[in-house]
This record gives structure tokens, sequence and C-alpha cells, in this order.
């Protein structure tokens, strides 16, 4: 029974850190303009791909006969205050928007690096599972970052 528990807990936190991503993209959806179409489409596309994460995630719980997380991790709480204290001095300007949500999804990355990682028994659905959703969730770290990196160049 300890290796379900284990298993669960490996999981809710991946559901957290999606709920983060969720948080993050829609607070990002308040700070970038009307007229930003493309990272509005973007983003509400990135909320959406972890919105499936939790999803998925939150079966496999149920099956093991866990509790499904709800929440978002203490990190995330604190990336969004970061974000906030970030938008009130720089602005809401595209550069320290990209900036933000690049660094929510490098903690989605280790998020997903340390469940590959862990000393839980994973399956190897499971294990499929968590490199999908974490090779999904590097290309969005990718177009964030390239987004970021040609608008920096554009502007300077």
């Amino acid at each position: 029974m300890e290796t379900n528990e284990n298993l669960v807990e490996v999981l809710n936190d991946l559901i957290k850190i999606n709920n983060d991503r969720i948080d993050g993209y829609e607070k990002a959806l308040e700070e970038v303009k009307d007229i930003d179409v493309d990272l509005r489409g973007m983003f509400q596309k990135m909320a959406n791909e972890s919105r499936e994460n939790v999803a998925e995630l939150s079966r496999e719980v149920a099956s093991l006969g866990g509790e499904i997380a709800t929440g978002t991790t203490n990190s995330g709480k604190i990336y969004r205050v970061w974000m906030d204290i970030k938008a009130t001095f720089t602005g809401h300007d595209r550069t320290s928007v990209l900036e933000s949500c690049e660094y929510g999804e490098d903690a989605a990355q280790e998020a997903y690096e340390d469940a590959l990682s862990t000393d839980a028994d994973l399956s190897v659905e499971i294990r499929q599972i968590i490199t999908d959703q974490k090779s999904s969730l590097k290309e969005s770290h990718d177009l964030i970052k390239k987004y970021r990196d040609m608008h920096q160049a554009v502007n300077s």
C-alpha cells in the first residue's frame, strides 16, 4: 500500500505544478494587452494543456485509490506573488510577462524531472504519461523562450 501512497504523492505533485501553470497563464492573460493576440492565444493553449494534464493525472490517482490534489504548490504561490511584484515595477510589457512565464516553465520541468527520478514505483504506463507530458511542456518552455529571445532582440 505504501507504494501506492508514494506514487499518489508524486502524481499529486504534478497535478499541483499543472495547477500552478493554469494560474500562471491566467495571470499572464490578464497582464498582456488585447493587441497581444499571439501571446493571448499561446497562453490560453498552455493553460488548456495543463488542464488536460491534470485530468489525465487525476484519472491515475483515482485508479490508485488516492485523493486527488486540488491546490497549487507553495512555490507556485511564491511565483505568482513575485509576478505581481515584478509587474508593479516593470509594467505589463511583453518581455516581463514572457520572463515570468519562462520561470514557471523551468519550475514545471524541474517537477517532472523529480517525478521521473523518484523512488516511487512507476509503472511503464505512468512513466510514459509523465514522460509525454514533460516532453509537451518542454515544447511550451522552448516556445516561451523563443518568443522572449525574439522580443528582446527586437527591442535592443
